[in-house]
């Protein structure tokens, strides 16, 4: 593996673990839902 390979897989899960930790808090789930449901409003 290049090392630009290999960072380019270490930012990947690096952002999907930010993810997962945004999924694991309620209340970010209850804005994003309220923002998504004010474009439609």
């Amino acid at each position: 593996m290049t090392a630009r390979k290999l960072l380019a897989y270490a930012g990947a899960v690096a952002a999907l673990l930010a993810v997962f930790a945004l999924y694991t808090r309620p209340q970010i789930m209850v804005t994003l839902a309220d923002q998504i449901w004010s474009c439609f409003h």
